[in-house]
């Protein structure tokens, strides 16, 4: 730990620059991140006095492939990308934990009281005492503390800002308190944990895991409670690509249905063969009963168990073909999913309301404008929202305007794949 001046001095003279260049990987915006650090250590100084403290990052996530098959227990590709929550934090005397938001008021929770409060439901106080909780319970220190984090993981563009948040609550506790030990599937669970229980959100663990393994990682669902990770020894920027979130605009209102019917439908595929989920079906048996399942369930439950055994073999042939060097075969394969998101799972308009197509005319839009340049495809649980583009970075600038055309300035976010995880950064 550093006092805080102390790092505000060498973050104003450059001394951290490679660091950060290392961490966020597009050298223009260096100066952004050094001013987004400074100000978050003037703030932390305002707030608790300044002091001995750490830095610490958490990046957001994207989804790669494996377009909703974690709820059926089975394989999803995910990066971690170069937008992250930071936190500024130090150790107090007060045994509590302490923790002020960007934008919000401070909570407060003491050690002594880690306990649920169903009124906490939905707040950041009660991911707060869910991660340190679930920190305790598996046998790690605690101790009082305070941070300040500021994050500029998108909200509601399907990033995984919460999932961000927690792992930087589960990093800070590991460095400050446990010497870095805590593992990062660990910290991962342990988010899952807070998320599902404190915070009352059903979620599975891609989120969490993503964010805080780091980098492009194949994740297993097979054993939800124990899910296989591998981490990919891949780095992306060789290939000269970047990745593109565009967000279309769309308004997530009245939706609910729409999202809750995928997994209810798969599921009742899956039922159909007295199985819980759809990994646990033998493909095979879905052509041999398909022309009864369609007699008995209708056709879009069937469209979207073809989707996700397709889904789940494409995963692994993703991970393979980046393993293996084949860019260009993993670019088809995203191409791929995205037409079976599209054709079999159909998640990317609402059939309530046929008339408003954004993720599709951005879709449309896209494909035109990229030809050779790119691939696209529906990003996270779609009906609206965001999609995701592969592109060229010398092409970046050229379908950025003209996304930016169809759907207003900023629409398109350009990230890259960072490698790291929740770390400590100074």
């Amino acid at each position: 730990m550093e006092d805080s001046k102390t790092l505000t001095a060498g973050l104003e003279r450059g001394d951290y620059d490679e660091k950060l260049k290392e961490i966020y990987l597009d050298e223009s915006v260096l100066e952004y991140q050094k001013k987004r650090y400074i100000q978050a250590l003037n703030r932390y100084e305002v707030l608790f006095g300044g002091g001995k403290v750490s830095i610490y990052s958490a990046p957001g996530r994207s989804e790669v492939g494996g377009n909703h098959t974690d709820h059926q227990r089975g394989m999803v590709l995910a990066a971690s990308i170069n937008l992250d929550a930071v936190a500024v934090a130090g150790k107090n005397q007060e045994n509590c934990v302490k923790v002020v938001s960007d934008g919000y008021e401070m909570s407060v929770v003491p050690l002594d009281d880690l306990e649920k409060k169903k009124e906490e439901a939905g707040t950041s106080a009660g991911l707060i005492r869910g991660v340190l909780a679930g920190l305790r319970s598996r046998g790690y220190l605690l101790g009082g503390c305070s941070l300040y984090v500021t994050s500029d993981v998108l909200i509601g563009a399907g990033l995984s800002s919460s999932a961000a948040f927690e792992t930087i609550l589960g990093t800070v506790i590991s460095g400050l308190f446990n010497d870095m030990k805590v593992g990062a599937v660990e910290i991962a669970q342990i988010g899952q944990f807070a998320e599902n229980v404190y915070f009352e959100k059903p979620c599975g663990l891609m989120d969490q895991t993503a964010c805080s393994v780091g980098g492009m990682i194949h994740i297993d669902f097979q054993e939800p409670k124990q899910p296989v990770v591998r981490k990919l020894n891949v780095d992306l920027e060789q290939y000269a690509y970047s990745l593109c979130i565009v967000d279309t605009k769309g308004s997530h209102e009245d939706l609910t249905d729409d999202y809750a019917q995928i997994p209810l439908e798969m599921k009742a595929a899956a039922a159909y063969f007295g199985k819980e989920v759809l990994r646990n079906v033998e493909e095979k048996d879905l052509y041999l009963h398909m022309a009864d399942m369609r007699k008995e369930l209708g056709d879009r439950p069937v469209l979207r168990a073809i989707h996700f055994f397709e889904e789940n073999k494409r995963v692994e042939k993703q991970a393979k073909a980046l393993e293996d060097g084949r860019f260009e075969s993993f670019l088809r394969l995203v191409k791929e999913s995205g037409n079976s998101s599209f054709q079999y799972l159909q998640n990317v308009y609402t059939n309530h309301d046929v008339q408003n197509q954004s993720m599709s005319v951005g879709l449309a839009v896209s494909e035109s404008v990229l030809g050779d340049h790119g691939v696209c495809r529906v990003h996270g649980g779609g009906f609206a929202g965001t999609i995701q583009a592969f592109v060229e970075n010398d092409f970046v600038g050229e379908y950025k305007e003209a996304v930016e055309r169809l759907f207003g300035d900023g629409a398109c976010h350009v990230l890259k794949v960072r490698k790291y995880g929740g770390i400590k950064v100074l």
